[in-house]
């Protein structure tokens, strides 16, 4: 059986800053893709479901991956859950054993819990609850593809309510001149952090920066502002 790092109190602090073990509880779709993505960044994962089936599918996938109940304390005490870095509640068929999970995670002073809420509703007696970030997979992702197919951006990430970074084509009103003298900001509101040279890697942008056609950029600004600027050709 995989060993997981244990921590005192003391480290409390430098857990919820800094994740190197996750313990991931509910591996549908969410949480399937949610581990296998920290996996692949390097962070040891411990994945929890009472499906066998599921389980079994991810054997040799995560660090270490259990059939258990977690509405159950002596199970969740058993894996030693309170010893990772972060818990992510992914249970999202059955409302009842998300609340009770989070609950009785709340109760072991686990450093930081996020968890996945299917409507607003159960959002929000998971804040009530006290978990420290909700998550809305569902109805972001809808969101997010909804601004996508109303406009040309290329992607879209609302960073904040009302703020956006965007990914777009730069556009001829911009390119073959120093990004200082277009007046970015002044004029359109927001800020081009980043920019790709046709296949070649993404660098930072600065005043100095000269664009030219073809580019793709990422645009910083309030959401209204930075989708207008991805629709100028």
């Amino acid at each position: 059986m995989a060993r997981f790092p244990k921590f005192t109190a003391a480290d409390r602090g430098r857990r919820v800053a800094e994740a190197h073990s996750v313990a991931v509880i509910g591996l549908g779709r969410f949480g399937s893709a949610l581990a296998l993505e920290l996996m692949a960044g390097g962070t040891d994962v411990l994945g929890i479901d009472v499906d066998e089936e599921l389980v079994q599918s991810h054997n040799g996938e995560l660090t270490q991956v259990v059939r258990a109940d977690s509405t159950r304390r002596e199970a969740l005490e058993q894996l030693a859950v309170q010893e990772f870095d972060r818990v992510v509640v992914a249970i999202g068929g059955d409302i009842s054993a998300s609340i009770l999970t989070c609950s009785l995670l709340l109760s072991m002073e686990i450093p930081a819990i996020w968890a996945k809420a299917v409507d607003d509703q159960h959002g929000l007696i998971l804040e009530q609850l006290g978990v420290d970030k909700v998550i809305y997979p569902e109805k972001d992702m809808g969101r997010r593809v909804a601004h996508l197919v109303r406009g040309a951006a290329l992607d879209f990430i609302e960073i904040a309510p009302g703020y956006a970074m965007v990914k777009a084509p730069a556009p001829s009103s911009i390119q073959d001149k120093p990004l200082g003298d277009t007046g970015l900001r002044r004029t359109h509101g927001v800020t081009i952090a980043a920019f790709q040279h046709g296949d070649q890697p993404w660098d930072n942008a600065d005043n100095r920066t000269v664009l030219t056609a073809g580019d793709t950029i990422l645009v910083v600004g309030k959401t209204r502002d930075a989708e207008a600027f991805a629709q100028l050709l």
